[in-house]
């Protein structure tokens, strides 16, 4: 079957049937990379050499290694699709049982409205740098509204869109990188260290931003590789989809840290336009495009993960009450954005990370997650409930939240410099929970 991206997607959080099924695992790699190349990035890039304590050399191979874990739980999440034909929140369910699992498909519905936000105000942000006079509430909502459109066309026309940007804004995001360094190319050598020594603390924060950002997506993943035929290779999907994510998100922070490093007085776009010189409303454009790019998929799996909340609607609906909602934070959220953004990626964290370790143990090794499974699942799953609780409990004393909670948040992190680094402990814990919680029980048939 070819794709549709005329006709508005009629399917929901069903099991897409195998006559159904379109596309090859590259079409991972468009998505996500057009999906990364985008503002959230440029900031994180910017923050690691202006607030995150870290120099632009220090910065840069941390960047990577936070890149390359969260593209590789993608990758997994990714994997999933092709082989169970579901949604990846529908998918859950399979693990921790149909109600058992409405806490995680709420919280995905609250992470992909905030990050929804997150980019919306970034990218109305940047354009008043170019349009100062541009009032910020008209700019939200027409912003808002086309991405709304773009979600309700649906799944195909998500891809052919991602497919066009992936082009589109590879080369501005080129341009941006070419005219940043040619602006003073001596400065990114020769420029003073702003903070007298590399910690294990600074370290931990950058590695938290980059990780949390792509690993952030993981929740989504399934949703644009269901559609592929079940017999594709998911060592391929999970590899496309890192590539494309962590390339893209990568190469995006590192331009935000040349900025951050040749501009450490300016904001965060200021800096970016009158660095690029003459490309600097093309530098804007892309930022812009970026944010309609990652938007465009946290709208769309905001919508299934409210259809698995239950709620009886159609998609194209939840998909404009979801829009509404955001454009109502939108208003709402752009005093004070710089202060909550870290803290925002961070938060994050403390909910996926460890629903990822049951998730990907009960598929990848105990097999435990098939099709049946997740379309016909128990209520609710206790042994799943219970690894997933034990391991975020366990993480408590490595978190490190913006609001001071007192003790025992926080009594550990001195081990890792005060940096939060509980996420790899929730992770850890779950997998291992997961294995001995199961051990001994029957794997479901189907």
């Amino acid at each position: 079957m070819a794709d549709r991206p005329a006709e508005v997607e009629r399917t929901g959080i069903e099991h897409v049937p195998e006559e159904e099924r379109h596309g090859s695992p590259g079409r991972t790699f468009t998505l996500w990379f057009a999906a990364n190349l985008t503002v959230a990035d440029y900031v994180i890039g910017v923050l690691a050499v202006s607030s995150f304590g870290l120099t632009f050399s220090q910065s840069v191979p941390v960047l990577l290694a936070g890149n390359l874990l969260g593209g590789a739980m993608l990758g997994l999440s990714a994997a999933m699709g092709p082989r169970l034909g579901f949604p990846q929140m529908l998918s859950s369910r399979a693990t921790f049982g149909r109600r058992g699992n409405y806490v995680f498909g709420g919280l995905n519905w609250l992470s992909t409205v905030g990050w929804f936000v997150v980019n919306t105000i970034l990218g109305v942000t940047a354009l008043q740098v170019v349009w100062p006079s541009l009032n910020y509430y008209a700019a939200a909502t027409v912003l808002v509204a086309a991405q709304v459109l773009i979600v309700v066309f649906g799944h195909d026309f998500i891809h052919l869109y991602e497919k066009v940007m992936a082009v589109v804004l590879g080369f501005l995001f080129l341009g941006v990188f070419a005219s940043a360094l040619g602006a003073d190319r001596g400065q990114l050598v020769l420029v003073a260290p702003a903070y007298p020594a590399l910690t294990l603390g600074s370290v931990g924060v950058v590695l938290a931003a980059s990780f949390s950002y792509l690993m952030s997506w993981s929740p989504y993943a399934s949703d644009y590789s269901r559609y592929l035929p079940s017999g594709v290779s998911g060592r391929r999907v999970a590899l496309f989809a890192l590539a494309g994510g962590a390339v893209a998100s990568f190469a995006v922070e590192v331009i935000g840290g040349v900025v951050g490093t040749l501009t450490p007085n300016l904001g965060l776009f200021q800096g970016l336009y009158q660095l690029t010189g003459s490309f600097g409303p093309y530098a804007i454009l892309a930022i812009l495009l970026g944010a309609v790019a990652a938007n465009s998929l946290n709208l769309y799996t905001n919508s299934l993960s409210a259809l698995v909340l239950d709620v009886r609607t159609k998609r194209w609906v939840a998909v404009i009450a979801g829009g509404a909602v955001g454009l109502a934070l939108t208003f709402y959220g752009q005093a004070n954005f710089a202060a909550n953004f870290e803290s925002f990626l961070l938060v994050l964290d403390y909910w996926i990370t460890p629903w990822l370790g049951v998730v990907l143990v009960d598929c990848f090794v105990l097999g435990r997650t098939t099709v049946g499974s997740a379309a016909d699942p128990r209520t609710w799953d206790w042994r799943a409930l219970a690894a997933y609780s034990a391991a975020v409990a366990i993480s408590v004393p490595f978190m490190v939240p913006a609001l001071n909670l007192g003790y025992p948040f926080g009594a550990l992190a001195y081990l890792f410099g005060g940096a939060d680094y509980s996420y790899f402990v929730s992770f850890g814990a779950a997998c291992a929970l997961t294995l001995v919680l199961r051990s001994g029980t029957t794997r479901p048939s189907g």
